[in-house]
């Protein structure tokens, strides 16, 4: 029988223990820019960083990988509302003991009954007023939570799914409580965190204060936590190195930008890590002329990955399938891997050579040249690759005029299926395959913006997904992504690494080496004296 139990008592011992006494002081308001207007502060309704990590900390999870640990792995869970979980012998139903006394920010006690309420929202058995469910796929294998009194509760799986424990411990797998109508929380968000909402004002600023009542004794250390939305990244900059903030917003740092910052501020921390966020290009295959598969191919082999890598990444980014590559990741695929995929094998003229030769069958040509619009976020990591590409794609008489779109209707847009040709970036809540596979490429998924939908890869898919031999699903995984990738599915540009500094004073931060969703519940952060 497989089982996996953890004692709440032990792993607040250990927390405990990680820190000298004289360092267990709190107080203060930590001063972090934040890069963009978050679209809501709905955790459970958005798809982006920048309100995962802003709003994290008013949550908490069932149990959520070690905030002390830079690798998010099953290794690595820490109990939060959940004190112990097992699971039964054939690896279908996870029980979990829920934490007695813990109360919501409006002073409802916390039950099983929330929890139930959550996953039955996220998979769609429950209208709470949600607006989008963009993990609805996550859940695909979830039938059922059932709930055994007010501290006791079972997900029950309709087969096994070695990552669903990853998928409950990710910075995206908060508990929301029954009691409140969803829409309340994308202005007002009612959780059990370390921090309460104290205001949020879009376009100006987030703030977060301590949640006296917190279940955890002594913490959070910190008074607040203090978000100023700067959208203009020199701006922002500078004045981190002024020294108006204590830290940068996490993985906002081009390799550039980060060199600049260590140069004029020495005394920065910085870390630049892989960030499981891969720049993709976006086909919606329902739209005119991307419909057709010759023109698809065509502007993936026009794309120069290289030239994007060096100029974007300084030759830091690397070239992969739609997974983590090694050493990093344990699923991505290898440059090797990568050698007969279209605008990865052969020189950048031998492909763009084949590129115009399809665009001529099509009637195009320099005097005839294929007019339309490339969109993309208003952010520089997703604006300036999308520059890039557009001059690319002259090569292959492909005229391009870049749409940019704010973030607050950026998500809305894909969700529509109102664009043909996209410059995105993904960033993936874990290093698994599961949630990038269903999310992104399951029919019918509200994340699969170009409506790719391949039966074969959905059988493969489920294969993956209930393989218990981690070897043996590795090998599926590989098949899986190649087949994405030569079937020009969402092209990949490259995988990136990204910055985030803060001052010596700020303590207790540590940057995920394998997403950037997970590492931000804050509770253990403190400023030491100046």
């Amino acid at each position: 029988m497989l089982r996996r139990m953890l004692s709440a008592g032990l792993a607040a011992l250990l927390g405990a223990m990680a820190l000298p006494a004289a360092a267990q002081t709190g107080g203060g308001t930590l001063r972090v820019y934040h890069r963009d207007n978050p679209p809501s502060a709905s955790i459970h309704e958005e798809a982006t960083i920048s309100t995962a990590a802003a709003f994290m900390g008013v949550f908490n999870n069932l149990f959520i990988f070690d905030q002390s640990m830079e690798r998010a792995t099953t290794e690595n869970l820490t109990p939060e509302l959940a004190t112990s979980w097992a699971w039964n012998d054939d690896q279908t139903r996870l029980t979990l003991r829920l934490r007695e006394g813990v109360k919501w920010h409006d002073g409802k006690p916390f039950t099983s009954a929330d929890v139930k309420c959550t996953w039955d929202t996220v998979t769609g058995r429950r209208n709470a007023g949600w607006r989008k469910s963009p993990r609805r796929g996550w859940y695909s294998n979830l039938q059922e939570v059932v709930t055994n009194g007010e501290h006791k509760v079972t997900f029950v799986l309709a087969r096994p799914q070695p990552s669903f424990m990853s998928i409950l411990a990710s910075g995206f797998s908060v508990v929301y409580p029954c009691h409140v109508d969803g829409r309340a929380m994308r202005q007002a968000p009612i959780g059990t965190g370390p921090f309460r909402m104290a205001e949020f004002r879009p376009n100006a600023t987030i703030r977060l204060v301590r949640n006296p009542d917190y279940w955890r004794p002594g913490r959070p250390y910190l008074d607040a936590i203090e978000y100023r939305i700067i959208r203009n990244r020199s701006t922002r900059n500078l004045a981190f190195v002024a020294g108006e903030f204590d830290m940068t917003f996490p993985y906002d740092l081009s390799p550039a930008v980060l060199r600049e910052i260590r140069e004029q501020q020495p005394r920065a921390e910085c870390r630049m890590v892989p960030s499981n966020v891969a720049t993709q290009l976006l086909i919606n295959r329902e739209q005119a002329p991307f419909d057709n598969a010759d023109v698809r191919r065509a502007i993936s082999l026009a794309v120069d990955r290289q030239a994007l890598i060096d100029i974007m990444g300084e030759g830091q980014f690397v070239r992969s399938g739609i997974l983590l590559p090694p050493p990093h990741g344990a699923w991505g695929l290898t440059p090797e891997d990568l050698a007969d995929v279209p605008g990865y094998g052969r020189t950048v003229e031998e492909n763009r050579a084949e590129a115009r030769a399809i665009m001529q069958r099509l009637g195009y040509s320099a005097d005839r040249p294929l007019r339309i619009k490339v969109f993309t976020r208003e952010l520089p990591s997703y604006r300036d690759p999308a520059v890039i590409v557009i001059d690319h794609l002259k090569s292959i008489h492909i005229e391009a005029t870049l749409e940019i779109q704010d973030t607050s209707i950026w998500y809305t847009t894909m969700g529509r299926r109102a664009f043909g040709l996209a410059v995105n970036q993904s960033g993936l809540g874990l290093d698994d395959p599961d949630t990038v596979f269903y999310e992104g490429f399951a029919c019918g998924s509200e994340r699969n913006y170009e409506n790719y939908c391949n039966p074969e890869v959905t059988r493969r898919v489920d294969e993956q997904s209930a393989t218990l031999d981690p070897a043996r699903r590795r090998s599926l995984v590989r098949e899986i992504d190649l087949l994405l990738q030569r079937d020009v599915a969402r092209p990949m540009l490259y995988h990136g690494t990204a910055g985030t500094c803060w001052y010596p004073h700020v303590r207790g931060i540590t940057v995920g080496v394998n997403s950037i969703y997970n590492h931000w519940r804050m509770e253990d952060v403190r400023l030491a004296p100046r």
